[in-house]
Formats: structure tokens, sequence, C-alpha cells
């Protein structure tokens, strides 16, 4: 059994070892794809392997009691899962990385830092995971309180604001302790003045966590914008070949990091080494795979928005959206997913869905292949009705995570989907 003394912070040896893989061409001036590929790298020095090694060990040789090379545990830290935090950290401009066996579980982790009683404001279109787990899980299980706050578009900081006005939130026992943010959100692509939300916040200090998922920080990196924590589900873009679960919180706080360090060691929702080896390597496309996923995604949006059988298009970069202007100065593309609501209800759902081809009917996303879902019924079924209806999740709504394939032949399979999708009118 791992000595979990030392828990709450590493040894001076670990530090030591992770701060000289994360300088391994990690050169803060080079471009997005040149950090992608080289971050927190370099050929072994035993016998020049370029790629790193997976580290399958369990436990680790120590010269005397206490005494090691920077690991004693692989739940406390393992030498491949270093160079994959410190990667992604390179990636998102942040100091610390943690990586976690999935998305859910670094957002379990993350609001473990907080206590009984603390209070969550969560933007109100979020992942049905995060949805279920705040409202399930961090309220009825840990006791804590939860709000959720339009935080999404031009007004969206003043709404925080206001929310934070309220004499019942001023006080000391039900100011928020931490506000939730994805953008674009999960499934309606909503997009958030990450810098407006946090100079509010951070007025009030109220820690900022920002999923970014969605967007990846080719498009956008939160912690410059003034978050305090991005988040990402590494599962979908990060590795992007439907192959690993897994997830990543990223910090510029020593602070913070060590909380999520103590958590992520006691509590043990780690990856495997061989699902980091994964990621390193999906990684070095991510910047390739993202300008395809962008480009062919904008196209699919342009030909959805032009046909006679869709009531209405999302795409954050589509100027029809209702954050454009935030999408554009925010992020670098419009990113890879698409949603749209088909005129008509479940029955026209399923027959578009149905007669997918290249498509694959199938939640998660992010991945080299186009995937196709129903919100409502498939990755939003475990949010409240009358939620999902106030948000827009409804029986017509769908999700498309629009792959790299060419692109002629995912506009011809939505075409041929549509083409079985009976006449209908807007009621």
């Amino acid at each position: 059994q791992a000595d979990d003394s030392r828990a709450s912070l590493p040894s001076f040896a670990i530090k030591i070892t992770v701060l000289k893989m994360a300088q391994a061409h990690n050169d803060k001036n080079q471009g997005f794809a040149t950090t992608a590929i080289h971050a927190a790298q370099q050929p072994n020095p035993l016998h020049g392997a370029v790629m790193p090694g997976i580290e399958l060990s369990s436990t680790y040789a120590q010269q005397s009691p206490g005494v090691h090379r920077g690991f004693e545990y692989s739940r406390t830290s393992n030498p491949t899962r270093v160079v994959l935090e410190n990667l992604i950290a390179s990636l998102e401009k942040a100091k610390y990385g943690l990586c976690f066996a999935s998305g859910s579980a670094a957002t379990a982790s993350i609001t473990s830092i907080l206590k009984t009683g603390d209070h969550i404001v969560c933007i109100d279109d979020v992942y049905g995971g995060t949805n279920r787990y705040f409202q399930n899980i961090a309220v009825k299980v840990n006791g804590m309180k939860l709000s959720f706050v339009e935080l999404a578009g031009s007004n969206g900081a003043r709404n925080l604001e206001s929310f934070l006005s309220k004499p019942v939130n001023r006080s000391a026992s039900n100011r928020p302790k931490l506000i939730w943010i994805e953008t674009p959100t999960n499934p309606m692509l909503k997009c958030v003045d990450i810098e407006a939300i946090c100079k509010v916040a951070h007025q009030h200090n109220i820690l900022v966590a920002v999923d970014n998922t969605f967007a990846t920080p080719f498009n956008q990196q939160p912690l410059l914008f003034g978050a305090d924590i991005a988040v990402h589900s590494i599962t979908k873009y990060l590795n992007g070949h439907s192959d690993v679960v897994m997830g990543v919180a990223l910090t510029n706080s020593q602070e913070l990091r060590d909380k999520l360090a103590f958590v992520q060691n006691s509590i043990g929702a780690v990856p495997a080494p061989f699902d980091c080896y994964m990621v390193i390597r999906g990684i070095k496309t991510l910047h390739v795979r993202m300008e395809r996923h962008a480009e062919n995604a904008l196209k699919v949006a342009k030909y959805l928005e032009s046909h006679a059988k869709i009531e209405r298009v999302y795409y954050p970069h589509l100027p029809s959206h209702p954050d454009y202007q935030i999408a554009k100065r925010c992020m670098k593309t419009g990113g890879g997913m698409v949603t749209f609501l088909l005129k008509g209800g479940i029955k026209e759902s399923r027959a578009f869905l149905e007669n997918l081809k290249v498509f694959t009917l199938a939640e998660s996303l992010g991945a080299v292949e186009s995937l196709a879902e129903h919100p409502a019924i498939m990755t939003h079924a475990s949010v409240p009705p009358q939620q999902r209806q106030q948000i827009g999740i409804l029986d017509n709504l769908v999700r498309l995570s629009v792959g790299i394939e060419d692109v002629e032949d995912i506009i011809g399979d939505l075409k041929l989907a549509l083409d079985h999708v009976g006449n209908t009118s807007k009621l």
C-alpha cells in the first residue's frame, strides 16, 4: 500500500522531474502545432526513442526509505501521465495539469475541493453528465448548493452580477464559491464572454472553471481570459479517435494545483499509462484535425441553414448565431459541432437519424468520424424535462459532431437522410 502521508504535496524530487519534463521542447514562443507535437517530450536518454515510453509499473524502487527518483506509486504520479499532463498544460498556457480517469472524474474532483454547503453557479446549458453530477451528487450527497444562471451571450456578465447582488447570495453562508462555464455549451452551442464573466466573479472572490472540451485550446485558451481552471473531457477532441476515456484539469495556481493533486491521489480516479500514451499520440495531430473539423462543420452549417426541412441551425461562426460576435472574438474557428432543429418532432428526428450512413448514431463527439445524436433521448436524458424545455433541448433537436471525412460525402449523407424526413410544416 502506498504511503499517503505526502499526498497533498509531491516530494522535491517529483517537482524536479516534472519541471524537467515540462520544459523539454516547450518554447513559449513556438506555435500551437509545434507545441502539440513536441512539448513536454524529449528523446529517451538511454536509447533515443522519439516517443515517450509507456511506463506500466505500479511502484518504483527507492534507494533508501523515502529517497526515490521522483516516482513512488503510479496512483500518485506516473512518468507517462506526467508527460501528458504537461503537454496539455502547454497547449492551454497553464503551469499545471492533472489527468483523471474521465471528464466526469475531473468535474467531480474539481468540486471536491469545495466544502459541504458551498454554492456552485452553473451555466444553464451544460453537458448532461455535469448536470446529473451537480444535481444528484454535489447537492444530494455532498450537501452543496446549486444555481443555474444564463451566463452566455452579451448579457451573461450582467446576469451574473445581478444574481450575485441579490441579498440572499451576498450572505457569507450562501455566497457562491465556484462559477462553472461551458463555451460553446452542450448541446445548444451558446458562447460565453469568459473575460467578462471572470471579471465579475473575481470581484466577488469566486473561482471560475471553464469546460473547454468543445472549443479545445486550438480555438481558445480560457486561462488567458482569466479563468482559474480549464477542464476537458480528453475523450473528445484532444484524443480524437473514440478509443480513450479521460479528463484533465489545468490551472496556473499552485494552491489549486496542490488541492487538485490531493484529490487526484486520494480518490485515485487516474488514467492508465497506455491511455495516456494514446492521447499523447492523438494530440500530435490536434491542430490538423481541428482545422478540418471546423472547415467541414461550417460548410455543413451553411448547407443545413439553406435546407427547407431545417427550422434553425446553431453554429458559433454562422452570422445568424446569437453569440456570433463573442465567438468570432474568442474562438479561432467555430469548432466541429453543429446543432439544429428539424421541422417537426420526434418522428422526423428518428427518420433522419435512422437513415444516416456516413454519420454514426452514437453518443460522444470530437473524433475523426462523424457522429450524430438526439440530445433529449441520449446525452441529456438525465436533465429534468422542464429544464430541457427551457434550454431548448426539444424532440426535434439534433446534434452533429462533424468529422474529417470528405465534406462532399458528409453533406451527401445529410441530404439522403433528410430526404427520408416527411414534408412537415412548423406548427
